[in-house]
């Protein structure tokens, strides 16, 4: 017997106010679908497409049969997002060291765009990750018509209506606020490790630096002469009979 999908209803910041998009370096960039990609487009596209689902590809998660695929027109930029989700790399780092509930967070933030309407939806999606598997989840966020509707074939998935770096409060990108892995299993893995290249400055406000004659321009040299050993006698060794020595009465 088949679990029933739960009904989610979605939301926004504020509904009474009609949606906008804001132009810059995370527009959507759209192609045609079978057209032999130029170079530089193809490049574009592979590497926008690596930043939106793993965040940075190293040479062990790139997918060359992918990338040939779609600079020669084989498959849509859609197909190439289902391949990275479907990937080793994808299933080994995202779906194997996270809950289900966090894996469809994750998920819907680099396939959709946007973050989980509710613990409903949440749970909602982890039904079907847990009745239709991996690759029937996936297909899902790629078939819904949010997906097609906002990306279609040819585009590679963003975070809509992300605030900006430019106004108040910045919105971090999904694939930032999101990393592979959960704090129990980075705890694990023994990472992140800070590891300093050059000395570490610190930046002092002009407020807040000493002025002339205050005592705190000082603090080094008195350090240094607490620290500095001070001239001690030196000790005369005696030869002889030192009874010799003393004097009499």
């Amino acid at each position: 017997m088949a679990i029933p999908l739960l009904e989610y209803a979605p939301n926004s910041q504020n509904s009474r106010v009609a949606g906008y998009e804001v132009g810059g370096d995370e527009s959507p960039k759209r192609f045609m679908s079978g057209m032999v990609l130029s170079s530089e487009d193809a490049t574009n596209i592979i590497e926008a497409a690596y930043r939106q689902i793993f965040f940075h590809a190293f040479k062990s998660d790139r997918e060359p049969i992918l990338e040939s695929q779609l600079r020669y027109g084989q498959i849509t930029v859609r197909d190439f997002i289902r391949g990275l989700l479907l990937s080793n790399t994808f299933k080994r780092s995202f779906y194997d060291l996270n809950s289900n509930y966090r894996f469809v967070e994750q998920c819907v933030q680099r396939v959709l765009g946007r973050e989980v309407y509710s613990e409903r939806e949440k749970i909602a999606w982890s039904i079907v990750v847990a009745t239709k598997g991996i690759e029937g989840f996936v297909d899902e966020l790629l078939n819904s018509a949010e997906y097609l509707e906002n990306f279609g074939y040819d585009s590679v998935p963003y975070q809509r209506r992300r605030v900006l770096d430019g106004h108040d409060t910045g919105e971090t990108p999904f694939n930032i606020k999101s990393p592979r892995y959960d704090g129990y299993y980075r705890s694990i893995l023994g990472f992140p490790q800070i590891v300093w290249q050059n000395a570490v400055r610190r930046f002092t406000p002009q407020d807040q630096k000493p002025q002339a004659g205050s005592p705190a321009n000082f603090l080094g040299m008195a350090r240094g002469l607490s620290n500095a050993k001070g001239n001690t006698t030196p000790r005369v060794a005696l030869s002889g009979n030192y009874l010799d020595l003393v004097p009499r009465r």
